[in-house]
C-alpha cells in the first residue's frame, strides 16, 4: 500500500492539478467538511482478488486526501457478478442518502458475459446514472463514469479476446453516448485494462481482474481532469 501511495503523490508532484490543500469555499477557521463518496458496481469496484486498501475507490480517497480533499471512505455497492438491474435493486435500498459528495458508477461487464444485450443495457445503465446524479443532490458535476474493462486482456478471456474486445467496446459506446447526454464525467479506462495483455502485473493473481498496480493507473486517470477535481473540491 506504501508503494501505491507514494506512487500516487510522485504522479500529483508531475501534474498541473487546479487544486491546492485547503482549497474551496471554507472558511479557514473552521474544520474541513469531510464528504461522503459512494461508488457503485460490480467487482472492479469491490476489487475482487485484491486486498481491501488496493480497491480503486479507496486509492482514490486516499489520493484525495493527500490532494487536501477529504472525503470519508467509501461505501461501496458492488458484488462480483452484478448486472445493471442487480446493482440498481441493491442500491436503491442501500443508498437513501442525497447529499454524496462524490457518486460513482462502473458496470455492464455482466451484462455483456452473461449474454444480455447492449440494448437491454442502455435503459437500465441510463437509470443507473439518474439514480447516481440524484443521490449526488443532483449535481451531474459530482458524479463520474468509468468505462468498462477488457477481460480479454487476461490469462482468463484471451482465447476468446478479439470477441471479447468488440463486445466491450459496444457496451462501452452505449455507456459513453449516455454519460455524455447528462453532461456527467467520463474516464476511459479500457485502454489501460487493454495492457494487461503484454504487463502481466496489472493482472490480480486470479488472471481476470485487474491488479492494485492497474487499479493505480485508473486512478491517476480520474486526477488527469482538472476540472473534474475543482468540482468535487
Amino acid at each position: 500500500m506504501t508503494y501505491l501511495i507514494a506512487l500516487l503523490v510522485s504522479f500529483f508532484a508531475c501534474q498541473e492539478v487546479s487544486v491546492q490543500p485547503g482549497s474551496g469555499n471554507q472558511n479557514p477557521a473552521e474544520p474541513p467538511i469531510t464528504k461522503k463518496f459512494l461508488a457503485l458496481g460490480d467487482s472492479y469496484t469491490i476489487g475482487q482478488s485484491v486486498p481491501e486498501e488496493y480497491r480503486w475507490p479507496n486509492l482514490l480517497q486516499d489520493s484525495l486526501e493527500v490532494m487536501g480533499i477529504d472525503f470519508k471512505e467509501p461505501q461501496i455497492i458492488a458484488t462480483t457478478g452484478w448486472r445493471t438491474d442487480q446493482l440498481l435493486r441493491a442500491a436503491i435500498t442501500e443508498a437513501t442518502e442525497s447529499d454524496y459528495g462524490l457518486v460513482s458508477l462502473l458496470i455492464g461487464v455482466n451484462n455483456q458475459f452473461q449474454g444480455r444485450s447492449v440494448e437491454d443495457y442502455r435503459p437500465e445503465f441510463e437509470e443507473l446514472l439518474q439514480f447516481a446524479i440524484a443521490r449526488a443532490g443532483g449535481d451531474s458535476s459530482r458524479v463520474f463514469v468509468l468505462s468498462i474493462p477488457d477481460y480479454g486482456c487476461t490469462p482468463f478471456g484471451e482465447s476468446r479476446a478479439e470477441q471479447i474486445g468488440r463486445a466491450v467496446d459496444q457496451f462501452n459506446d452505449a455507456n459513453k453516448e449516455i454519460t455524455e447526454n447528462y453532461g456527467v464525467a467520463y474516464f476511459d479506462i479500457t485502454g489501460i485494462s487493454r495492457e494487461g495483455k503484454y504487463r502481466p502485473e496489472l493482472v490480480a493473481s486470479d488472471g481476470l481482474h485487474p491488479s492494485g498496480e492497474q487499479y493505480i493507473l485508473w486512478v491517476q486517470e480520474v486526477l488527469k481532469n482538472p476540472d473534474f477535481i475543482s468540482a468535487i473540491n
